[in-house]
Order: C-alpha cells, then sequence, then structure tokens
C-alpha cells in the first residue's frame, strides 16, 4: 500500500529505481540507529566529534579504514584542489565545521579522528537534507551511491560501538 501512494502521490518517486529506493529506506533505518546507539539519540557535529575523539583515544580507529569514504567524498565534492557546487548542497551550517570538512576533502587533515568526524557530519548533512525535504527538490538525482556509501559508514560505525560494548 505504502509503495503504491509513494508511486501515485510523490513527484519522482516512480523514477527511482528498486536499488535507490532500498538503499534510501536502509539509510532511515541505519541514521536512526546509529543516533540511537553511537549518539546517546543527540547527533550533531559536536556529539560526533566528541564520539569519534574518545574512539580514536582508546585505539578503535584506523585511518585505512575510512580512505575509501574520503575518497567518494573528496570526488563528489572536490574539484582542482576547491570545494565545487556540490559541496554548497551540503547546505552546511556554522555549526558543521565547514573549515575541518574542506580540509580533511582536500586530503590536508589526516588525523584520523578529523577525518571520521568529517565524514561523519557529510553524513549527518544528507540525513538532515534527506529529513527536512531538501533532497525531494531534485528527485533524489545522482543519489544513490552517496546513501550506499553513507550506509556502509554507518555500518562500520555501529560495528566499533559494539566492539567497544562487548571490549
Amino acid at each position: 500500500m505504502t509503495q503504491n501512494w509513494l508511486t501515485q502521490n510523490v513527484p519522482g518517486y516512480n523514477e527511482l529505481s528498486e536499488e535507490e529506493r532500498k538503499e534510501i529506506m536502509q539509510f532511515s533505518l541505519l541514521w536512526s540507529f546509529f543516533e540511537a546507539q553511537v549518539l546517546n539519540t543527540s547527533a550533531s557535529p559536536r556529539s560526533i566529534q566528541t564520539k569519534i575523539i574518545s574512539w580514536a583515544n582508546l585505539v578503535l580507529l584506523n585511518l585505512h579504514d575510512f580512505e575509501k569514504y574520503r575518497d567518494y567524498f573528496s570526488q563528489r565534492y572536490t574539484e582542482n584542489g576547491n570545494t565545487n557546487y556540490r559541496f554548497q548542497h551540503l547546505h552546511l551550517r556554522n555549526s558543521d565545521n565547514r573549515n575541518l570538512i574542506e580540509r580533511v576533502l582536500k586530503k590536508e587533515a589526516n588525523e584520523v579522528s578529523d577525518v571520521v568526524a568529517a565524514l561523519l557530519i557529510i553524513v549527518y548533512r544528507y540525513r538532515n537534507n534527506f529529513f527536512h525535504g531538501i533532497k525531494w527538490e531534485y528527485g533524489f538525482k545522482e543519489q544513490l551511491e552517496n546513501f550506499r556509501i553513507s550506509n556502509e559508514l554507518l555500518v562500520q560505525m555501529l560495528d566499533i560501538q559494539k566492539q567497544q560494548n562487548e571490549g
């Protein structure tokens, strides 16, 4: 019933592939679970950075494990050493630490805590842009890989949280 309603009433929904629909729905569930388990139901750039710094101090993070995510986001949001038009569409807020994100994307910042925090703040922007309706403005065009990469990163973060809980 819900799929039929969405197809009939939401502009552009019927143009999404099954894979796009799946990744978007999984993102909703994964983000919600991530926020509850990792950020104590209170996501913000500050809470993300605080958690990542604590994990880095516990030596739970390895920069190598996050390079593919940084490479993806760098390729998406930079060109010729500068941020591009897509970067502007993240709709970063003052509290999102734009400078850190830019330095990480340009590969000028290489501390594991900086890299992982910046990556998660980008995913946090996806979350805000999705849940607050901005992504509907352009019908989720060119978003499949964003959601796929974000979902992989969130699963990795949840595995680290599980490891910390068990250790």
